[in-house]
């Protein structure tokens, strides 16, 4: 299945707890994903068997949860097709510990403070981001994703260059309507991927 940025060849996950009672917030934690290509085209992901820890967070902390709701994924095998889950479930006070999700969390990527500087321009259909990171490489196989913090604005696979400890990557960011648009830089989200292990920086300063 995907990760929650699946690339131009993946299908984006999604989740609607409309129906859940007593649920004031509901988020997933991303172990680290693999990089696949296929045909030219790239998706990032998991193989075999992924835990996806979600985090609920009740509006009354004093009372169960009480949860509905549809997660809708793409499931893969030699090919891909979108499949709908419903989950129910009446959730008491407190859970109990289990190690399977406390090594999914142990493998989430950790987000980190490095010096980015990003310069936006507009484009014919949205805008272009040039992010300045400085940041050692990871491994091999580097990959950078440029996540916008809203999930309708579609953003390509970056273009890197690295110079010694700066990676510089560059994406196009194109909303529904096609046009500029005001980027709240402090959503934006950059992860950094290569020889099995990744980091998350938060935030595009101008520079």
């Amino acid at each position: 299945t995907y990760w929650r940025a699946p690339g131009d060849a993946g299908i984006p996950p999604a989740a609607d707890w409309t129906g859940s009672e007593n649920l004031g917030a509901a988020r997933f934690h991303w172990p680290v994903p693999e990089v696949f290509d296929l045909s030219g085209m790239r998706s990032i992901g998991y193989s075999g068997e992924v835990v996806l820890p979600l985090e609920l967070v009740p509006r009354d902390a004093g009372a169960p949860i009480g949860l509905a709701g549809v997660i809708d994924l793409g499931i893969c095998e030699e090919i891909c097709v979108p499949v709908s889950l419903r989950l129910a479930a009446d959730l008491p006070l407190p859970g109990a510990p289990d190690p399977a999700i406390r090594a999914a969390l142990d493998a989430v990527p950790p987000r980190v403070s490095a010096p980015v500087r990003c310069r936006v321009e507009p484009i014919r259909d949205g805008l272009r981001v040039t992010a300045e990171i400085t940041h050692p490489a990871l491994g091999a196989g580097e990959v950078a994703v440029i996540e916008a913090g809203d999930p309708s604005v579609w953003v390509s696979e970056p273009v890197l260059e690295r110079a010694g400890p700066v990676l510089t990557a560059v994406a196009d960011l194109v909303p529904a309507e096609a046009r500029p648009f005001a980027l709240d830089r402090s959503a934006v989200v950059i992860t950094l991927m290569g020889g099995g292990k990744a980091v998350e920086l938060t935030g595009c300063p101008a520079g």
